[in-house]
């Protein structure tokens, strides 16, 4: 096989991964009024069916990752599907809330080595002039994810319980892992670095800490609830343990979070864009449920009211990956900024039109399709033995903000029940949220400046 086929191949095995895992995001949402009434969960408890599953993600993220870079990407990558096919099953098979969740949480770590492994491997195999439309590529996947999910979701829900959804992710990770095994690199270094389990430990309590805290919030009793043992003692213990882990990644030879890479306003400031990214991903989790409150909708048919987010991230993706290797990746952020903060202004009107409904989830597809440049350039900003951890400290700043996303409109909705005003008021946060990023982004490296400092080990 020669090196364009074989490139070639490897990012079709890279897409069709990050396609099943974006799929078990975007399944999640149009099924969860179905969910919610075949296992009778209650409205706080359902933004942990999302929540658990970014959490997981972010917990075994770095460990993942730092393993990608030490062992290589082919059996890192296959234990990460293998173990995603088994939470898939353990979904399908749950009759409960407390297995549903078990098995969310089992997929959501089997996960955090599916999407930074499939950027790292990007790194590796594609020269420099070729990463952005490779990572559009990659990009692209989670419109088409969105695309299929609702059609999907929707047919299925017509004719067979939900459960079913979670099926069909086991025949593709058994595929999966045949063909990592034939295709994925297995270079590794020749001295394996020792894993930072402290480091990871510390994340892992810090970042359970901050879920429960946000998620155990009330929003009827804000004052109340934080000064509660449900919220309070978690808030304490993300504050105080958050500067430790600093303090001792700072001091590692092999950190699972490297804080030195913080010293780039680069890397700065694509942390601070990729929690918003993360914050207004969350919230297209919701229109569904939020359809069905503004509209009347049935769920099922609201499923199918995703598609123009949908279409627009498909379309999207790889344009903005082609014109990131042309003109750079300052003016596609700051451009899908502005778009997003007109989607989600437009979403915040509440207004019972539906074609401005649908014109607002376009521009949001449309405006969130920039991801790509936010991989690009941390690509860009570190050495190839880095790729895969650098990418992993991405996806923790994109989850966070996924989980804080999620655990505020979820408690907000909970707090009008069959209503959408909450949905209104938590758009119109991140539309001030989503403006703020766009004066931010304005300081990125302009497109000269890029190409002056890419890294090209």
């Amino acid at each position: 096989m020669s090196q364009n086929k074989h490139s070639t191949a490897i990012l079709i095995l890279l897409f069709i991964g990050v396609l099943m895992g974006a799929l078990d995001i975007s399944i999640v949402g149009p099924a969860i009024p179905s969910i919610e009434k075949a296992l009778h969960v209650e409205a706080r408890d359902l933004s942990w069916i999302f929540s658990i599953y970014v959490l997981f993600n972010l917990v075994g993220i770095s460990l993942m990752a730092k393993m990608s870079d030490a062992y290589g990407r082919r059996w890192v990558y296959i234990l990460a599907v293998a173990i995603f096919g088994m939470g898939s099953l353990v979904v399908a098979l749950s009759h409960d809330t407390t297995m549903l969740l078990i098995g969310r949480a089992i997929q959501g770590f089997g996960s955090s080595g599916i999407f930074p492994v499939a950027s790292a491997t990007i790194g590796d195999i594609f020269p420099i002039e070729k990463r952005g439309r490779a990572l559009g590529m990659i990009g692209a996947v989670f419109g088409l994810a969105f695309m299929l999910g609702p059609f999907m979701a929707g047919i299925v829900l017509m004719y067979f319980e939900w459960n079913v959804l979670f099926l069909i992710n086991l025949p593709i990770a058994i595929m999966l892992m045949i063909f990592a095994a034939r295709l994925l690199p297995s270079n590794r270094l020749e001295k394996v670095p020792d894993i930072d389990w402290t480091g990871i430990i510390l994340m892992a309590i810090i970042l359970t800490s901050f879920t429960l805290a946000l998620n155990n919030i009330d929003t009827h009793h804000i004052g109340d609830s934080l000064s509660s043992w449900s919220v309070l003692p978690f808030i304490a213990l993300t504050v105080l343990l958050t500067p430790v882990l600093l303090m001792l990644e700072t001091r590692s030879k092999e950190p699972v979070l490297n804080v030195r890479l913080f010293k780039s306003r680069q890397v700065r400031i694509v942390g601070f864009i990729a929690f918003g990214l993360g914050l207004f991903q969350s919230g297209i989790v919701f229109l569904p449920k939020m359809a069905v409150a503004l509209f009347g909708v049935e769920p099922s048919k609201a499923s199918f009211m995703l598609l123009p987010v949908v279409i627009a991230t498909a379309i999207g993706s790889p344009v903005n990956g082609r014109l990131v290797d042309k003109i750079g990746s300052k003016i596609i952020i700051i451009t899908g900024l502005l778009i997003a903060s007109v989607a989600l202004f437009l979403l915040s009107l509440l207004s019972a039109n539906i074609l401005l409904y649908y014109a607002a989830e376009a521009c949001l597809g449309f405006g969130l399709a920039m991801r790509a440049s936010l991989n690009y350039i941390m690509l860009n900003e570190v050495s190839a033995i880095e790729r895969a951890s650098t990418q992993g400290i991405l996806v923790i700043f994109v989850s966070i903000g996924q989980l804080t996303g999620a655990a505020l409109v979820g408690a907000i909705s909970a707090a009008t029940p069959g209503s959408a005003k909450g949905f209104g008021f938590a758009f119109l946060v991140m539309t001030f949220l989503s403006a703020s990023l766009v004066v931010l982004a304005f300081f990125l490296k302009n497109r000269k400046q890029e190409l002056a400092g890419q890294n090209l080990t």
